[in-house]
């Protein structure tokens, strides 16, 4: 047994050790077997409209400038000038032809190159002008910008394995792919950043920590058929560590306010559109919700009105910061995007009606887990008796949780066994016209 992991297939029982939780040697084993050797999230496409503009983003640790150069292409690179390491972009973003360093005056172009430093004939003829450091791999898919520092890693799409087929679903939304939205929620918990990783695809916690949301919803429209919605769900292995939890189509809409009859035919024509370029199986099962991990800290939550991008950063043993988005059809009318921002807003934002409720637990957690000797160990069990993983059950965490181990300790644990997925799950997209490649750059 792991001195991590008790994965025991007999009884059947998956715990985890609580030390990985606050363990600095254990943190510190993640940064360089994790956080420096997998696909990263950077950011989306779209985020940048125009040449020139840039984002400035912490991955892995490392302080990053996100940006289109000149001619329209995507750049990623450190943000520290390679004079005497100072910090080059000190904006969170913009739009600048050059980026010039406060420290000596050093300036360089979007496309990394050193296009003027002050004095510059103290230098001599023969200095060698050095230009700005990128990361080992930079990769996107379907919009989707990830960076790795780890030069010998697989291509991005080998990576993704089954995860790339829900990024299609949920680019898939739209004729002309998803858009992020201007605005961005940035916060932060005093918790391990495997509890959030952990929480972000917990059906088993909302009825629970959400009671006051649902008691809300249910004043609001009257019962709620949770065991139906549960009954018809799945928990799904993506292969590399990833995961998803999926409901079926029309299972979302309880989260977000009601629509209008003017909006509700507005979505309607879209799936329309959708349903006659892609068929009807992709359509239904683009309806339906999601919520994934990719390995190691990326979150797609696509709940109907809120596709929430996630990215969460450890920063200590018990601390963690995240950054989130919302993506959105670009044809979307005014009210359903309205609608989509009031749900990212007072749903999934900092103050709404989730996020504080499960910084709460969280943190609760992490505090027993710094002082509480007696209790050594967390359970993730649930459902392991089952043929069918569905959305209650922590198939999916223990699918993290395994490659974590894989990764950390070098023991590899099977995964489980389940039934396999009916048609509905595994309806394909029929658009063969035009493929989805990953985008070198």
């Amino acid at each position: 047994m792991s001195q991590y992991i008790d994965d025991d297939r007999r009884m059947p029982r998956f715990r985890v050790n609580r030390k990985v939780m606050t363990d600095p040697d254990v943190f510190a084993r993640e940064k360089e077997k994790i956080f420096d050797k997998t696909w990263l999230y950077l950011g989306h496409e779209t985020e940048l409209r125009k040449p020139n503009d840039f984002k400035t983003r912490n991955v892995g640790g490392r302080p990053l400038i996100f940006t289109r150069d000149k001619k329209g292409r995507i750049r990623v690179w450190v943000n520290s000038c390679p004079h005497r390491g100072a910090m080059l972009c000190r904006e969170g973003s913009g739009n600048a032809r050059f980026m010039t360093c406060a420290y000596h005056g050093w300036s360089f172009s979007t496309s990394g190159d050193l296009v003027s430093m002050p004095g510059d004939t103290a230098y001599g003829p023969g200095f060698e002008r050095p230009g700005l450091a990128a990361p080992a791999k930079v990769d996107s898919y379907r919009g989707f910008v990830f960076v790795s520092f780890d030069p010998e890693i697989v291509d991005l799409k080998t990576y993704l394995a089954g995860a790339a087929e829900y990024l299609d679903l949920v680019s898939d939304m739209s004729v002309e792919g998803m858009e992020a939205l201007e605005g961005t929620h940035h916060y932060s918990a005093r918790a391990n950043w495997k509890l959030l990783v952990e929480n972000s695809f917990d059906g088993y916690h909302a009825m629970s920590t959400h009671q006051r949301y649902f008691e809300m919803i249910v004043a609001a429209r009257g019962p709620i058929d949770a065991g139906s919605s549960l009954a018809n769900s799945r928990s799904i292995n993506l292969g590399n560590g990833h995961a998803v939890t999926v409901g079926a189509s029309g299972s979302g809409d309880i989260f977000g306010r009601a629509l209008s009859a003017e909006a509700r035919a507005e979505r309607e024509a879209r799936y329309e559109r959708l349903r006659a370029k892609y068929g009807e199986g992709w359509v239904e099962r683009l309806n339906g919700i999601r919520n994934m991990v990719i390995f190691p800290n990326l979150v797609v939550i696509d709940l109907v009105m809120g596709v929430v991008i996630r990215k969460i950063d450890p920063i200590a043993p018990d601390y963690m910061e995240v950054t989130a988005w919302e993506l959105a059809p670009p044809e979307e009318g005014p009210e359903l995007k309205r609608q989509r921002l009031d749900n990212f807003l007072t749903f999934w934002g900092p103050g709404g009606l989730a996020s504080p409720d499960d910084v709460e637990m969280l943190e609760s957690a992490q505090s027993a887990y710094a002082s509480v000797a007696e209790l050594e160990w967390s359970d993730i069990s649930r459902g392991m008796h089952s043929n069918v993983p569905i959305q209650s059950d922590e198939y999916q965490m223990r699918t993290f949780w395994r490659r974590w181990n894989e990764i950390i300790t070098g023991e590899v644990l099977p995964p489980e066994e389940y039934d396999p997925l009916p048609g509905y799950w595994t309806a394909p997209r029929l658009d063969l016209e035009a493929d989805t490649p990953v985008t070198s750059f």
